[in-house]
């Protein structure tokens, strides 16, 4: 087993290349927030607080849309359900003797990607290694965050919207390559955009605030693809 040093070092090096990842996602994070009249200093120590894409783009929206507090939180919470999985799975890998402050911390930065390289480790994970991961990539994401307010404030309008395509592009670069290997999941994606289409259209559906019909959809296209297109596990020969 690596020594403490050792292991740091290693998820260090293991976490640059989030670390350039992040650095791009957050910046259009950046610019977004600064378009939608977010404080420069609020963004930023909204990054700090919260390394979560998904979370704080729905975030920012529901504040510029004038969303209450209550639905602001259902939303993350069923947004950033995930991390719940994610952090049981690496609690099958840190050994018993562990002390609370170190899941606790490691759960602070336990993000996609970084929960995707910490899973990969062979054997127990050291929580060395994963404040490694920590200490490269997410500052990442807070001056990747702290460079798109930054270029918000200062930059002409032409080409902010220019740069505002980097976050479509982000989300279509999300969506299509599991759209690509599964059938299922680019009809679940086709009936995601119809849906949404609907409910900014319909006449009751469209008088829900943004928030809400974030929380409504996800939960009833997920719920019904887990339903009826449930993932098959690998049964293992127990030969």
């Amino acid at each position: 087993m690596l020594s403490t040093a050792n292991s740091y070092k290693r998820g260090v090096r293991d976490g640059i290349p989030v670390f350039f990842g992040y650095l791009a996602v957050s910046f259009s994070f950046g610019i977004l927030a600064r378009s939608l009249n977010i404080p420069s200093v609020a963004a930023i120590i909204m990054s700090a607080a919260n390394f979560t894409s998904a979370g704080q783009f729905a975030a920012v929206g529901g504040i510029a849309a004038g969303v209450g507090y209550f639905e602001l939180a259902l939303t993350q919470l069923i947004i950033n359900l995930r991390y719940c999985l994610m952090s049981s799975a690496l609690s099958q890998k840190i050994s018993d003797k562990a002390p609370f402050f170190h899941r606790f911390f490691m759960a602070f930065g336990n993000t996609d990607e970084v929960f995707a390289i910490a899973v990969s480790y062979e054997g127990e994970l050291l929580p060395s290694y994963f404040y490694g991961i920590m200490t490269s990539a997410l500052p990442g994401w807070v001056l990747g965050t702290a460079l798109g307010v930054i270029s918000g404030e200062v930059l002409p309008e032409r080409v902010l919207s220019a740069l505002g395509i980097a976050l479509y592009a982000m989300f279509i670069a999300i969506i299509i390559p599991p759209a690509k290997k599964s059938k299922i999941v680019a009809l679940i994606v086709a009936i995601s955009m119809v849906a949404s289409y609907l409910f900014s259209k319909l006449p009751v559906l469209k008088s829900i605030s943004s928030g809400f019909k974030i929380i409504i959809l996800t939960v009833i296209i997920s719920a019904v693809a887990a339903a009826l297109f449930p993932v098959e596990t690998e049964k293992k020969n127990a030969n």
